[in-house]
């Protein structure tokens, strides 16, 4: 965390934006902009104003600084802000400053030079009821504007601006000597060539000039007309700090920006702009101010998911986190962000994205190890999935075995917990093939331990390891061929001594025959989270489909960027809403069926009604794409399945029958199976509250419905059953299940 709290500080969340930067008026794009695009022309008029001080004018000659800048330029054409710049105007209901009462300031400044910078020095000044008096040596105001503009234009805007305001104006009025002055503050700004009373720049302050209480700026500096007038409204910052300090060393305005921007990531729309001789009208204006991409250094919250859901940049979560594991509270418990801590994917995005390279992902994930380590992280997140995991690596599941008669191996094959939890015949012919290559290939069934890290469960986690290490050391040490990318990555986190390849990788080198099925789809690659880093894998599946006759279309995210489909972490416990936003945002990604090589995916995209294939699918000829994925209980099952069939088939051992749950036999309808697996029940748990309801004797009778109903303690979690009898077993009416802990006799 402490890492976390130093790369923070480089946090590039409040530079402005490019345009914003070039603007030598600093106008807020990202104030300005977001008011056009939903119409608020009087709204955007005010921030304009606010911003130029002389909208009529600005508007008109503006050179534009800010579409050098654009990166829309990249893709298509900058933004057109003068164009919107005016709409603001054409389109506001009121082109009248505000007035305010406030009352007069006891301090009198002098401004020499009625041209637009000195004016607008003045303008500014007037507004904060200062004594402002202006003196012009020629016989009109507006300087260099007059051959820029038609006098009725700016004389207009000069005359609309003050029209609340207050100041003396002395027209033929040359000032010759400083000396001649009694004001608190002076403003040079006699334009090009103009007097500078000898004076110099003092690099110590902002228009400073090195005689006390004496600015200089506008034209008389070389800016040109735009940057003048930005001058004339930006000195009065320096010339109050001068009144109010007496130092002259208000610091500079720093210019320019830290924001680094990917283009990849920018949508080409054409530019909004009317006919030859059309009006730029109302929807023109908005639907140009809605190509903008409001340029910030957001890519964070755009891109990752909790992020974005949250609607917190990595500063506020690391604040927030900060306070729920060292909370200032008496009783040292802190809850404010326990949640979003468990809602974490850890899917990497958030550090790839970032220019910085803050990674907020780490951050949460050493937070929710602090949190456990404390007892302070609801176990109820990650219970079921580390129950999961411990029936993945318990006798019933698990194997490590050699290929008959040999000692050792040069591979051995680990599928990870959830690709045979899928469909044991991903595995099987997996196995089969890595066999035909290399005969003494073994194999590992297991989980990776990856539900204990999410968890925070670092002696769980190690025991896990160490496991693993002691299973690959039996086999001779092998080359691991991995078909999970999680468990690729928590191989090379954890145990960097194991040598690892991908299955598909081996698949692409070697060659298969595609089962006699040439696809003549268009599909999109799903790419998961944790290959994001593996370029070679991602080529590798893309040669297998397109071998098999797949005509690929690329998603906006893939590869390094790649997003998670909602299944790291294992946050569907504490964040429900969110898992299921995220699956949702995933799958409307493209309409074209996808093609995945993580069995969570290509299940989880599958539950929710998207054609999805898993490459083994497409490679061996397995599944279409709309297979229905297993119920959690029937994954459990399918473990059993696959170790059973792999031990006949390799090691010629019969295992006896399988039995999973009780002895009873439970009927269960599909809509209640259903609503079970929503809420991560598994039948078998329930079977055993049942079992123990009989046999116990411990349960409640419905007369009136002649139904029984009980509980039972599993793990820390209690449930609930509702059943009556029903032929040679019972019929399960309904099941829940809480984190309530029972005291009974």
């Amino acid at each position: 965390m402490e890492k976390f709290k130093e790369s923070i500080k480089t946090c590039l969340q409040h530079e402005p934006a490019f345009c914003t930067a070039a603007c030598p008026f600093g106008l807020d794009i990202r104030d300005f902009i977001p008011k056009l695009q939903r119409g608020a022309f009087n709204a955007a008029y005010r921030t304009y104003l606010n911003a130029v001080g002389f909208p009529g004018i600005v508007s008109q000659i503006c050179h534009e600084p800010c579409k050098e800048v654009c990166p829309r330029r990249f893709k298509d054409q900058a933004i057109a802000v003068r164009h919107l710049e005016k709409s603001a105007i054409d389109y506001a209901r009121n082109l009248n400053p505000n007035s305010y009462n406030i009352p007069p300031k006891n301090k009198k400044i002098a401004v020499i030079g009625a041209g637009i910078s000195g004016l607008g020095c003045a303008l500014r000044l007037a507004s904060k009821k200062y004594d402002v008096t202006v003196f012009e040596k020629s016989d009109r105001i507006g300087g260099h504007l007059w051959d820029l503009l038609p006098p009725e234009v700016f004389l207009a805007e000069i005359e609309r601006q003050f029209i609340y305001e207050e100041y003396t104006l002395l027209l033929n009025t040359e000032i010759k000597s400083l000396d001649q002055l009694d004001f608190d503050a002076v403003y040079i700004a006699t334009g090009k060539g103009g007097a500078d009373f000898g004076l110099k720049y003092d690099p110590n302050g902002a228009y400073a000039s090195t005689r006390p209480g004496v600015f200089l700026g506008g034209e008389l500096c070389g800016r040109n007309i735009i940057e003048a007038i930005a001058d004339g409204l930006n000195v009065t910052k320096a010339i109050e700090w001068y009144i109010k300090t007496g130092g002259m060393n208000q610091p500079p305005e720093q210019r320019g920006t830290k924001i680094k921007l990917n283009p990849d990531f920018i949508t080409p729309v054409e530019q909004v702009l009317p006919g030859e001789g059309e009006p730029f009208t109302q929807d023109h204006a908005v639907n140009e101010a809605k190509r903008c991409l409001l340029c910030a250094c957001d890519a964070c919250v755009r891109h990752c998911d909790l992020m974005r859901y949250y609607g917190k940049f990595p500063k506020r979560i690391g604040e927030e986190v900060e306070i729920t594991v060292r909370p200032g509270t008496l009783d040292g418990d802190g809850t404010v962000a326990t949640r979003l801590i468990s809602t974490c994917n850890h899917c990497g995005l958030c550090k790839e994205v970032c220019p910085q390279d803050i990674d907020t992902g780490d951050l949460l994930l050493q937070s929710h190890r602090a949190m456990r380590q404390k007892g302070a992280m609801p176990w109820a997140f990650h219970d079921f999935w580390l129950r999961d995991m411990e029936f993945t690596n318990s006798d019933e599941a698990a194997l490590c075995r050699l290929p008959e008669g040999y000692s050792k191996s040069e591979y051995v094959f680990f599928p990870g917990c959830q690709l045979g939890a899928s469909d044991p015949r991903y595995v099987i012919e997996s196995y089969r093939f890595l066999l035909g290559h290399h005969p003494d290939t073994a194999l590992m069934l297991g989980c990776c331990g990856a539900p204990a890290e999410w968890a925070g469960e670092g002696p769980i986690h190690d025991d896990v390891i160490e496991r693993l290490r002691k299973d690959w050391i039996s086999l001779g040490k092998p080359i691991a061929v991995f078909a999970c990318p999680t468990c690729y990555q928590m191989f090379g986190k954890y145990l960097r001594e194991v040598q690892g390849v991908f299955l598909y990788n081996l698949i692409s080198e070697l060659g298969v025959s595609t089962a006699g099925k040439t696809y003549g789809e268009t599909a999109s690659v799903f790419d998961p989270c944790t290959s994001r880093h593996e370029p070679e894998l991602h080529q590798a599946i893309r040669k297998l489909a397109e071998q098999s006759g797949f005509s690929l279309e690329r998603l906006p995210y893939d590869g390094k960027y790649a997003r998670c489909c909602s299944w790291g972490g294992q946050v569907s416990v504490a964040n429900p809403p969110y898992a299921r936003e995220v699956v949702k945002v995933r799958i409307a990604q493209s309409d074209n069926p996808y093609i995945a090589y993580c069995a969570n995916c290509r299940d989880i995209f599958a539950s929710a009604g998207k054609q999805c294939y898993h490459i083994l699918d497409v490679i061996f000829g397995i599944n279409g794409a709309g297979r229905k994925p297993p119920t959690l209980t029937g994954r459990r099952y399918n473990r059993i399945v696959l170790k059973r069939k792999l031990l006949e088939e390799y090691w010629k051992e019969k295992p006896e029958d399988m039995q999973m749950g009780s002895k009873i036999k439970l009927y269960i309808s599909p809509e209640l199976k259903r609503k079970l697996n929503d809420e991560m029940i598994l039948e078998t748990d329930i079977e055993k509250v049942v079992e123990h309801c009989e046999t116990s004797g411990r349960k409640i009778v419905d007369a009136d419905s002649n139904s029984f109903s009980g509980h039972l303690l599993i793990g820390n979690m209690t449930y609930w059953v509702e059943y009556h009898s029903k032929d040679d077993g019972y019929e399960l009416l309904n099941a829940y299940s809480h984190r309530m802990k029972i005291e009974e006799e």
